[in-house]
């Protein structure tokens, strides 16, 4: 009697069980999670959560309704039964439904449902303070004694992407004083942030406005303050790597200790985002102005930087940002770089 009740309730938790039978005849247990048709998600009693690759599954039946989202928006919500590449969708509403397999882009639970369309909902329509992430980096040096040296370098970037537009700052500064024998010599005193809006137009196509400011005390710059604007395409757009090409106009109004002007600018760059590994990152932007006031005059500036990340909040980082320009007040060299490494503090809201 003991054994006959046990067996019961055995066959009732895998009646009241997801399916999943895989090309090799195994068959797993448990509830569906989701699915984005390149892996399946199950979470089983005793094994938890187990993910299987899409094109090892034979068959999948459902207890618990699912979610499949076909390829032309629309969700199809009911018990699931596949056979020879087809699922069948019991629904609530329109009876009986079939789908090729090829058609389904993603499979989810309710649970797994409400919280895509909560977050679909977030992208859509966030609040100003949603949606950012990004980093601050730091790093310090110093050294006391027969001589006083202190170097101190921070950065920042920030970026608030949604579906449909991007907004981004970063800044980059460094400063370095040498104190030797009571005598105190100032060595670097440089600043460099800007602030970039990009819409999307469409999937692959963007325009964008950007304002770019400068602070460089021994080039003798007071301000260099930069406004423009263009089109740019989404070249490559993959998980491990994105490439952009962009090419606009702006304007730049420097402010010398010497001298003041302000010159028209052509624009063409690119941007290169790549996942060397899973914890490390390379990110480049090359930017070349050519001067439409001044023929044969151009600037070039450049950002890059490597990180590799320590945890989820932590990594190291390299940052190198350099500016070139042909035609400095004279006296003043025409290259200038910043060169900083340190600890990255990554955030995200």
């Amino acid at each position: 009697m003991h054994k006959t009740i046990c067996g019961i309730f055995v066959l009732t938790g895998i009646l009241c069980a997801d399916q999943v039978t895989l090309k090799n005849g195994d068959r797993l247990t448990g509830a569906v999670l989701s699915s984005d048709a390149k892996a399946l998600s199950l979470k089983s009693e005793f094994a938890g959560t187990v993910n299987i690759d899409w094109n090892a599954i034979e068959t999948i039946t459902s207890a618990a309704p699912l979610y499949l989202t076909l390829k032309s928006g629309q969700v199809l919500v009911g018990a699931v039964e596949t056979a020879n590449g087809v699922f069948t969708v019991k629904t609530a509403d329109a009876g009986t439904v079939s789908a090729s397999k090829a058609d389904v882009t993603s499979i989810r639970s309710k649970d797994a449902q409400q919280a895509y369309e909560t977050a679909e909902g977030r992208l859509q329509n966030p609040g100003l303070l949603d949606l950012w992430s990004g980093f601050v980096e730091t790093g310090l040096s110093l050294s006391r004694g027969n001589s006083d040296t202190t170097t101190f370098n921070l950065g920042m970037n920030a970026a608030r992407t949604t579906k449909r537009d991007k907004l981004s700052v970063n800044l980059t500064s460094l400063y370095t004083k040498n104190n030797v024998n009571g005598f105190s010599n100032l060595a670097a005193d440089a600043i460099r942030g800007g602030v970039r809006y990009d819409l999307n137009v469409t999937n692959r196509t963007f325009a964008f406005g950007f304002t770019n400011e400068e602070y460089d005390k021994f080039q003798n710059l007071d301000l260099r303050a930069v406004f423009g604007g263009g089109f740019g395409a989404h070249v490559i757009k993959s998980d491990s790597t994105t490439f952009d090409l962009f090419g606009g106009g702006s304007l730049n109004k420097e402010f010398y200790t010497t001298l003041s002007r302000s010159s028209g600018e052509a624009l063409v760059g690119e941007e290169l985002t790549y996942k060397f590994r899973k914890s490390t990152v390379l990110n480049e932007r090359l930017s070349f102005f050519p001067n439409m006031s001044e023929t044969g005059e151009y600037r070039v500036t450049f950002l890059g930087s490597a990180v590799t990340a320590i945890n989820k909040w932590l990594g190291f980082h390299v940052t190198w940002s350099n500016i070139y320009v042909t035609n400095p007040p004279p006296g003043i060299k025409k290259n200038d770089s910043l060169l900083s490494t340190g600890l990255r503090i990554t955030f995200a809201r």
